[in-house]
C-alpha cells in the first residue's frame, strides 16, 4: 500500500535497511542527509535536496552548523526539517554532554572539548561557560556566565565564584569560544584566568581547566601548562 501511495518507498526502504546492515560509514555525506530527511517529507524525493545542502554547506558539519534562514533557502527545506537538522545537533550535543558527566578525569577535557565545540564552536558571538565538578570529578552543572559580542564577553570573577559555590563545586573547568576561528588565547584570556585562579583559591575551589574552542579545534591552558 505504501509503495502506491509513495513511488520513493522502496527506494527509502533500502537506504534504511542499508543504515541497519552497516551504520554510516558506507555513506556518503548526502545520503546521511537523505536518509534524515525522508522522516519529515512522506512523498518529496530527498536526494536532490540533500545533494543540494552539501553542495551549498560543503558537508555534514556545515549544513548542521547553518544559520536557520540559510537553510530555509534550499527548496525542500521548511519548518519542520529544518527542527529536525537542529534536533539531531543538539541531541548529539546533549550525548556528549551526559558521557562527560562520568567520565574519568585524564577524558573529561577532552569530552568538554568535543561537547563546546558541537554546542559553541559554530557561533558569531563569544560564550564563557562554566562547568562545577565535585570531589569524584563528576560534572554537577554547566553554567552560561556570560554571552558577548563577536571579539569578546565580560566575565566577573565574583559571580563566578558566587555559582560555583552555590553549585558545590570542587574544581571547575571554563570554556569560551573564538568565534574568529583563531584557538590561541589572547592577553585578556590569560589575565582573566589568572584572576579566577586567584579567587578560586581564597575559596579552596581548583580550576582544572580553560578551554578555548572554535570551529577549527581547541586550546587547552592546562595542556599549555597556564593553569
Amino acid at each position: 500500500m505504501e509503495s502506491k501511495k509513495n513511488p520513493n518507498a522502496g527506494h527509502r526502504k533500502r537506504i534504511r535497511q542499508k543504515f541497519l546492515d552497516h551504520g554510516l560509514d558506507v555513506f556518503q555525506d548526502y545520503e546521511v542527509l537523505e536518509l534524515l530527511l525522508t522522516y519529515v517529507a512522506r512523498q518529496q524525493d530527498m536526494k536532490p535536496v540533500a545533494k543540494e545542502l552539501v553542495s551549498k554547506f560543503g558537508s555534514i558539519r556545515g549544513v548542521l552548523d547553518a544559520p536557520d534562514e540559510d537553510l530555509l533557502t534550499i527548496n525542500g527545506i521548511g519548518e519542520s526539517a529544518l527542527v529536525l537538522i537542529k534536533f539531531v545537533k543538539s541531541a548529539g550535543a546533549r550525548y556528549l554532554f551526559e558521557v562527560s558527566k562520568t567520565q574519568d578525569p585524564q577524558d573529561i577535557t577532552q569530552n568538554i572539548e568535543q561537547y563546546c565545540r558541537l554546542q559553541m564552536g559554530h557561533l558569531h558571538d563569544e560564550e564563557f561557560h562554566m562547568f562545577s565538578l565535585n570531589t569524584q570529578f563528576q560534572i554537577i552543572k554547566e553554567d552560561i556566565i556570560s554571552q558577548g559580542t563577536i571579539d569578546q564577553t565580560v566575565v566577573y570573577p565574583r559571580k563566578v565564584i558566587e555559582i560555583a559555590l552555590k553549585n558545590k563545586a570542587s574544581s571547575i573547568i571554563f570554556c569560551h569560544n573564538h568565534p574568529d576561528g583563531n584557538l590561541e588565547p589572547s592577553d585578556q584570556d590569560k589575565t582573566l584566568t589568572r584572576a579566577l585562579q586567584l579567587a578560586a583559591k581564597t575559596v579552596n575551589i581548583k580550576i582544572y581547566d580553560h578551554i578555548v574552542v572554535s570551529n577549527n579545534g581547541y586550546y587547552s591552558f592546562k595542556e599549555h601548562h597556564l593553569v
